[in-house]
């Protein structure tokens, strides 16, 4: 028979209740503390490879310094003398101490992770004409890629030929590839042939070579977005007579679904530097639209003839396509000109060689065709080398330099798809660096524009 044990009864409180008897060891229980429930974890994204990508990086803002080490393509300390642009009027804004008032970019919360979302399935291959619907998604999508998303795998000469014969229809009417679609519009699309996809580890020898140059011009890469640095003379996209470009080159980059890296953007073939890529369609979607909401910063370099005046300004005008027989080109057209679209630029000059040259530094606000090439023919300061806009009558060019384009897409500064910044530089291609030495240019000199605040 066992014994029942009294337990002694808790003291009586102040208000007449008994509590329940601390345990041994443990003292009283109290109410929940901050402190007390505070648990430490680390955010759950990590990093992806390559330098420049900073997942704590404070928001797009141009004032920011190149985050690359001193050396070839690296801004030196400011001299004395040297000042910053500011693209707006007014006193210079006071500088704020660090880390305040500078929301920081979106980033992943303790515990949590950046999932991919779930592919779509994709669309069966159409045998016949079939017309179909502009989803929510879809809106705001190029002809191009939406045709390129729907089915992955359809060659871009294959988009392009159905688009220009007036195969493929938007309401009823044509389209260009460039147009954008909304949603509920309805898209006939023609019988499709589609290209095989490439499983990975199958690839000719041929194509084995297009990949290690691929990686050799490769400045970022990650899991969403590749950034390269095109050489000049490189096509980025096919046209008449064009055999090998880019948009070619990225077949060998096809997943194991038969998906395609995608260009976001666009650089004339003769212009060298950074060119941007997404690797997946959620990363398409979101990189275009930062350029369509002109998230993305970009600067450009160039070598000019003469010193412009003022040294540091804006370039504001309409530019209209003018067909040739030979050739076509952008002119300088006036506001309700047919095919007339407005265009900005901001530029600098950061050195001179004497008065007979200038290197200049040129930040667009929008993206016209030849924008800088014909921004800065119109102002008397074409760019040398440029075969389109460079008609200075009786100008020679110094001895030892090429007759090539000056021209390089020098910095390129976009949010990441998943949160953080990418901040990317290229550095001068062969005959700019060789101009440059030649005419004692520094090419870490104190950049204007790439310190200059935003407006």
């Amino acid at each position: 028979m066992s014994r029942r044990v009294k337990k002694p009864l808790a003291k009586r409180g102040p208000d007449g209740t008994r509590g329940k008897p601390a345990r041994a060891g443990l003292g009283a229980k109290t109410g929940k503390s901050a402190a007390g429930k505070a648990v430490a974890g680390k955010p759950g994204a990590g990093k992806p490879g390559g330098a420049k990508l900073s997942r704590d990086a404070k928001p797009l803002r141009a004032g920011a310094p190149a985050k690359t080490s001193r050396g070839e393509g690296a801004a030196r300390p400011p001299r004395s003398g040297d000042t910053p642009m500011r693209f707006g009027a007014g006193p210079a804004r006071p500088s704020r101490p660090p880390g305040e008032g500078r929301p920081r970019a979106a980033q992943a919360a303790p515990g949590e992770t950046h999932e991919r979302p779930e592919a779509k399935p994709e669309a069966p291959l159409p045998t016949k004409v079939e017309t179909v619907t502009v989803t929510a998604d879809e809106n705001g999508m190029r002809v191009d890629r939406f045709l390129e998303a729907r089915f992955p795998g359809l060659s871009f000469s294959h988009i392009q030929r159905i688009v220009r014969k007036g195969e493929l229809r938007v309401n009823g009417k044509r389209a260009d590839s460039k147009d954008r679609l909304e949603e509920g519009q309805s898209v006939r699309i023609p019988p499709l042939k589609l290209d095989t996809p490439k499983l990975p580890g199958h690839l000719s020898e041929a194509e084995q070579k297009t990949l290690q140059t691929l990686k050799a011009m490769t400045l970022f890469e990650d899991a969403d977005v590749l950034v390269l640095n095109k050489p000049a003379g490189l096509a980025v996209q096919g046209g008449s007579g064009t055999t090998r470009h880019i948009d070619q080159m990225l077949e060998v980059l096809r997943d194991a679904k038969g998906q395609k890296p995608r260009l976001v953007h666009r650089i004339d073939k003769e212009t060298a530097g950074c060119l941007l890529v997404a690797k997946t369609r959620f990363a398409a979607t979101a990189l275009t639209g930062s350029f369509r909401h002109r998230s993305a910063r970009k600067i450009y370099w160039a070598l000019v003839a003469g010193v412009p005046k003022p040294k540091q300004g804006r370039i504001s005008t309409y530019l209209a396509k003018e067909e040739s027989e030979d050739d076509s080109i952008m002119r300088v057209a006036k506001h309700g000109d047919d095919g007339a679209s407005h265009a900005v630029t901001y530029y600098a000059v950061v050195e001179t060689s004497g008065q007979k040259l200038a290197w200049v530094s040129l930040k667009p606000v929008t993206g016209r065709t030849h924008q800088l090439r014909a921004h800065m023919a119109h102002i008397g300061h074409a760019i040398v080398g440029d075969p389109k806009y460079f008609n200075i009558e009786n100008w020679q060019l110094p001895g030892g330099l090429q007759n090539r384009l000056h021209l390089l897409a020098r910095r390129i500064v976009i949010p990441h798809p998943r949160g953080g910044v990418i901040d990317v530089s290229a550095p001068l291609p062969p005959h700019m660096l060789q101009s440059w030495n030649l005419l004692g240019l520094e090419h870490d000199r104190f950049d204007p524009i790439e310190h200059a605040p935003e407006e």
